[in-house]
Protein backbone atom coordinates (compact mmCIF):
# COMPACT_ATOMS: atom_id res chain seq x y z
CA UNK A 1 0.00 0.00 0.00
CA UNK A 2 1.46 3.26 -0.89
CA UNK A 3 0.19 6.11 1.41
CA UNK A 4 -0.63 9.48 -0.13
CA UNK A 5 -0.96 12.24 2.52
CA UNK A 6 -2.10 16.24 1.68
CA UNK A 7 -1.18 18.63 4.61
CA UNK A 8 -1.18 21.94 4.95
CA UNK A 9 -1.75 24.05 8.06
CA UNK A 10 -3.01 26.79 6.24
CA UNK A 11 -6.70 26.86 4.59
CA UNK A 12 -7.87 27.84 0.97
CA UNK A 13 -5.13 26.27 -0.93
CA UNK A 14 -7.32 23.72 -2.94
CA UNK A 15 -6.38 20.75 -0.64
CA UNK A 16 -9.28 18.64 0.04
CA UNK A 17 -10.20 19.11 -3.68
CA UNK A 18 -7.17 17.90 -5.06
CA UNK A 19 -6.77 15.10 -2.72
CA UNK A 20 -10.23 14.02 -3.73
CA UNK A 21 -9.02 14.37 -7.22
CA UNK A 22 -6.55 12.25 -6.72
CA UNK A 23 -8.02 9.61 -5.19
CA UNK A 24 -11.10 9.27 -8.09
CA UNK A 25 -7.42 9.02 -10.66
CA UNK A 26 -6.46 6.38 -9.20
CA UNK A 27 -10.03 4.31 -8.95
CA UNK A 28 -10.55 5.36 -12.23
CA UNK A 29 -7.18 3.62 -13.30
CA UNK A 30 -8.46 0.76 -11.61
CA UNK A 31 -6.52 1.10 -8.34
CA UNK A 32 -8.09 0.29 -4.95
CA UNK A 33 -8.44 3.34 -3.09
CA UNK A 34 -8.92 4.33 0.48
CA UNK A 35 -9.70 7.81 1.32
CA UNK A 36 -9.83 9.00 5.27
CA UNK A 37 -10.74 12.75 6.11
CA UNK A 38 -8.97 13.38 9.46
CA UNK A 39 -10.79 16.92 9.51
CA UNK A 40 -13.91 16.06 11.33
CA UNK A 41 -14.75 20.06 11.40
CA UNK A 42 -15.37 20.68 7.82
CA UNK A 43 -15.34 16.99 6.63
CA UNK A 44 -14.39 17.98 3.02
CA UNK A 45 -13.58 15.19 1.98
CA UNK A 46 -15.71 13.48 3.50
CA UNK A 47 -19.15 15.39 2.24
CA UNK A 48 -17.60 15.13 -1.09
CA UNK A 49 -17.81 11.29 -1.53
CA UNK A 50 -21.26 11.21 0.55
CA UNK A 51 -22.26 13.58 -2.51
CA UNK A 52 -20.71 10.80 -4.57
CA UNK A 53 -22.11 8.06 -3.34
CA UNK A 54 -25.86 9.61 -3.66
CA UNK A 55 -24.99 10.24 -6.70
CA UNK A 56 -23.76 6.81 -7.63
CA UNK A 57 -27.46 5.39 -5.43
CA UNK A 58 -30.10 8.16 -7.20
CA UNK A 59 -28.94 7.69 -10.82
CA UNK A 60 -27.74 3.99 -10.63
CA UNK A 61 -24.58 5.08 -12.69
CA UNK A 62 -21.39 2.94 -12.37
CA UNK A 63 -18.60 5.52 -11.41
CA UNK A 64 -15.09 4.42 -9.37
CA UNK A 65 -16.22 4.81 -5.72
CA UNK A 66 -12.94 4.53 -3.09
CA UNK A 67 -13.90 3.40 0.67
CA UNK A 68 -13.62 6.07 3.17
CA UNK A 69 -13.74 7.33 6.60
CA UNK A 70 -13.72 10.44 8.69
CA UNK A 71 -11.50 10.49 11.99
CA UNK A 72 -13.44 11.61 15.09
CA UNK A 73 -10.65 14.27 15.76
CA UNK A 74 -10.25 12.66 19.19
CA UNK A 75 -9.51 8.83 19.78
CA UNK A 76 -6.17 7.23 18.92
CA UNK A 77 -7.74 3.88 18.93
CA UNK A 78 -10.04 5.13 16.33
CA UNK A 79 -7.69 6.06 14.18
CA UNK A 80 -5.11 3.27 14.40
CA UNK A 81 -7.94 0.56 13.57
CA UNK A 82 -9.67 2.76 11.11
CA UNK A 83 -6.19 3.09 8.89
CA UNK A 84 -5.67 -0.60 9.35
CA UNK A 85 -8.74 -1.54 8.49
CA UNK A 86 -8.69 0.60 5.39
CA UNK A 87 -5.12 -0.43 4.47
CA UNK A 88 -5.89 -3.86 4.64
CA UNK A 89 -7.17 -4.31 0.84
CA UNK A 90 -5.72 -0.94 -0.79
CA UNK A 91 -3.50 -0.49 -2.95
CA UNK A 92 -3.66 3.79 -2.20
CA UNK A 93 -4.64 5.29 1.24
CA UNK A 94 -5.44 8.76 0.44
CA UNK A 95 -5.31 11.03 3.38
CA UNK A 96 -6.42 14.31 3.97
CA UNK A 97 -5.80 16.74 7.37
CA UNK A 98 -7.59 19.77 8.46
CA UNK A 99 -5.77 22.87 7.45
CA UNK A 100 -4.07 23.38 11.03
CA UNK A 101 -1.61 22.06 13.45
CA UNK A 102 -3.20 18.42 14.22
CA UNK A 103 -1.01 15.93 16.17
CA UNK A 104 -3.05 12.96 13.72
CA UNK A 105 -1.52 14.88 10.73
CA UNK A 106 1.57 14.36 11.98
CA UNK A 107 1.26 10.87 12.37
CA UNK A 108 0.26 10.70 9.42
CA UNK A 109 2.92 12.65 7.57
CA UNK A 110 5.90 10.87 9.66
CA UNK A 111 4.13 7.63 7.59
CA UNK A 112 3.60 8.98 4.52
CA UNK A 113 5.22 7.94 1.18
CA UNK A 114 4.14 10.69 -0.73
CA UNK A 115 3.45 13.66 1.27
CA UNK A 116 1.45 16.76 -0.82
CA UNK A 117 1.25 20.11 0.31
CA UNK A 118 -0.61 22.44 -1.61
CA UNK A 119 -0.08 26.20 -1.92
CA UNK A 120 -1.32 29.15 -3.92
CA UNK A 121 1.32 31.64 -5.45
CA UNK A 122 1.56 33.92 -2.83
CA UNK A 123 3.79 34.86 -0.04
CA UNK A 124 1.22 34.93 2.59
CA UNK A 125 1.22 30.79 1.35
CA UNK A 126 4.97 30.65 1.18
CA UNK A 127 4.89 31.69 4.73
CA UNK A 128 3.99 28.36 5.58
CA UNK A 129 7.10 26.66 4.58
CA UNK A 130 9.70 29.58 4.44
CA UNK A 131 10.36 33.41 5.07
CA UNK A 132 11.74 35.39 2.97
CA UNK A 133 14.55 38.49 2.78
CA UNK A 134 11.64 41.33 3.08
CA UNK A 135 13.90 43.49 0.65
CA UNK A 136 15.54 41.14 -1.77
CA UNK A 137 12.93 38.21 -1.74
CA UNK A 138 15.52 35.16 -1.11
CA UNK A 139 14.83 32.94 1.12
CA UNK A 140 16.43 33.99 4.86
CA UNK A 141 15.32 30.57 6.68
CA UNK A 142 12.76 27.58 6.35
CA UNK A 143 9.56 27.92 8.20
CA UNK A 144 8.31 25.58 11.53
CA UNK A 145 6.52 23.63 9.23
CA UNK A 146 9.59 23.03 6.63
CA UNK A 147 11.42 22.01 9.70
CA UNK A 148 8.45 19.54 10.97
CA UNK A 149 8.46 18.04 7.79
CA UNK A 150 12.09 17.43 8.04
CA UNK A 151 12.61 15.91 11.58
CA UNK A 152 9.67 13.55 10.35
CA UNK A 153 11.09 12.60 7.36
CA UNK A 154 14.51 11.67 9.16
CA UNK A 155 12.26 9.82 11.98
CA UNK A 156 11.31 7.64 9.51
CA UNK A 157 14.52 6.86 7.76
CA UNK A 158 15.49 5.80 10.95
CA UNK A 159 12.58 3.61 11.81
CA UNK A 160 12.05 1.63 8.52
CA UNK A 161 14.76 3.04 6.30
CA UNK A 162 12.00 4.53 4.07
CA UNK A 163 12.08 7.98 2.63
CA UNK A 164 8.96 10.35 1.75
CA UNK A 165 8.89 12.26 -1.24
CA UNK A 166 7.68 15.72 -0.25
CA UNK A 167 5.72 17.89 -3.15
CA UNK A 168 4.94 21.29 -2.99
CA UNK A 169 1.98 21.17 -5.40
CA UNK A 170 1.20 25.07 -6.54
CA UNK A 171 -2.34 25.33 -6.92
CA UNK A 172 -4.82 28.16 -7.95
CA UNK A 173 -2.16 29.52 -10.08
CA UNK A 174 -3.34 33.03 -11.46
CA UNK A 175 -1.93 34.51 -14.69
CA UNK A 176 -2.10 38.16 -13.17
CA UNK A 177 0.90 39.48 -10.93
CA UNK A 178 3.67 38.37 -12.95
CA UNK A 179 6.54 39.83 -11.11
CA UNK A 180 5.25 38.57 -7.42
CA UNK A 181 4.53 34.81 -9.44
CA UNK A 182 8.10 34.82 -10.25
CA UNK A 183 9.30 36.19 -7.13
CA UNK A 184 7.19 33.20 -5.59
CA UNK A 185 8.71 30.40 -8.27
CA UNK A 186 12.13 31.49 -7.22
CA UNK A 187 11.85 31.51 -3.78
CA UNK A 188 10.10 27.84 -3.84
CA UNK A 189 12.72 26.58 -6.42
CA UNK A 190 15.46 28.51 -3.58
CA UNK A 191 13.56 26.73 -0.81
CA UNK A 192 13.27 23.10 -2.77
CA UNK A 193 17.25 23.01 -2.86
CA UNK A 194 17.40 23.29 0.72
CA UNK A 195 14.67 21.49 2.36
CA UNK A 196 14.84 18.57 -0.30
CA UNK A 197 11.06 18.79 -1.99
CA UNK A 198 9.98 18.80 -5.61
CA UNK A 199 7.88 21.09 -6.91
CA UNK A 200 4.91 20.24 -9.77
CA UNK A 201 1.88 21.96 -10.81
CA UNK A 202 -1.64 21.63 -9.37
CA UNK A 203 -5.01 22.75 -10.59
CA UNK A 204 -6.02 26.10 -11.33
CA UNK A 205 -8.74 28.38 -9.72
CA UNK A 206 -11.93 27.63 -11.52
CA UNK A 207 -15.41 27.53 -11.07
CA UNK A 208 -15.74 23.81 -12.43
CA UNK A 209 -14.30 22.15 -9.54
CA UNK A 210 -17.25 24.22 -7.29
CA UNK A 211 -19.96 23.65 -9.44
CA UNK A 212 -18.90 19.53 -9.26
CA UNK A 213 -19.20 19.31 -5.36
CA UNK A 214 -22.39 18.78 -5.06
CA UNK A 215 -23.05 15.83 -7.26
CA UNK A 216 -19.19 14.32 -5.83
CA UNK A 217 -17.92 14.50 -9.57
CA UNK A 218 -14.54 14.95 -10.49
CA UNK A 219 -13.25 16.38 -14.02
CA UNK A 220 -12.82 12.87 -14.86
CA UNK A 221 -16.61 12.11 -14.84
CA UNK A 222 -17.65 14.18 -18.45
CA UNK A 223 -19.84 11.96 -19.19
CA UNK A 224 -21.75 12.73 -16.50
CA UNK A 225 -22.40 16.59 -16.75
CA UNK A 226 -22.72 17.11 -20.40
CA UNK A 227 -20.89 18.19 -22.71
CA UNK A 228 -17.15 19.32 -22.50
CA UNK A 229 -16.00 23.01 -22.78
CA UNK A 230 -12.43 24.18 -23.31
CA UNK A 231 -12.04 24.74 -19.77
CA UNK A 232 -13.21 21.52 -18.54
CA UNK A 233 -10.82 19.90 -21.03
CA UNK A 234 -7.61 22.15 -20.26
CA UNK A 235 -8.92 21.00 -16.62
CA UNK A 236 -8.81 17.33 -17.38
CA UNK A 237 -5.25 18.44 -18.90
CA UNK A 238 -3.76 20.05 -15.50
CA UNK A 239 -5.05 16.85 -14.07
CA UNK A 240 -3.05 14.19 -16.24
CA UNK A 241 0.02 16.49 -15.73
CA UNK A 242 -0.63 17.12 -12.01
CA UNK A 243 -0.48 12.72 -11.46
CA UNK A 244 1.97 12.27 -13.84
CA UNK A 245 3.81 15.03 -11.58
CA UNK A 246 3.17 12.88 -8.52
CA UNK A 247 4.80 9.79 -9.93
CA UNK A 248 3.04 7.35 -7.72
CA UNK A 249 3.77 3.59 -8.44
CA UNK A 250 2.62 2.50 -11.41
CA UNK A 251 0.70 5.60 -12.68
CA UNK A 252 3.59 7.71 -14.34
CA UNK A 253 2.17 7.06 -17.61
CA UNK A 254 -1.06 9.65 -18.94
CA UNK A 255 -3.95 8.07 -17.40
CA UNK A 256 -6.79 9.29 -19.46
CA UNK A 257 -7.85 9.27 -23.26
Amino acid sequence: MHVLVFANEKGGTGKSTTAVHAAIALAFKGARVACFDLDHRQRTMGRYLDNRRETIRRTGRDLPMPVYETHDGESMDYFSSTLERLGENADFLVIDTPGRDDKFARISVTNADTLVTPMNDSFVDFDLIGQVDPETFRVSRPSFYSEMIWESRKRRAKADGESIDWVVLRNRMQHIEARNMKRVSEAIDQLSKRVGFRVISGLSERVIYRELFPQGLTMLDAGEFGAMGLSHVAARQELREMMSGLALPEVALPLFA
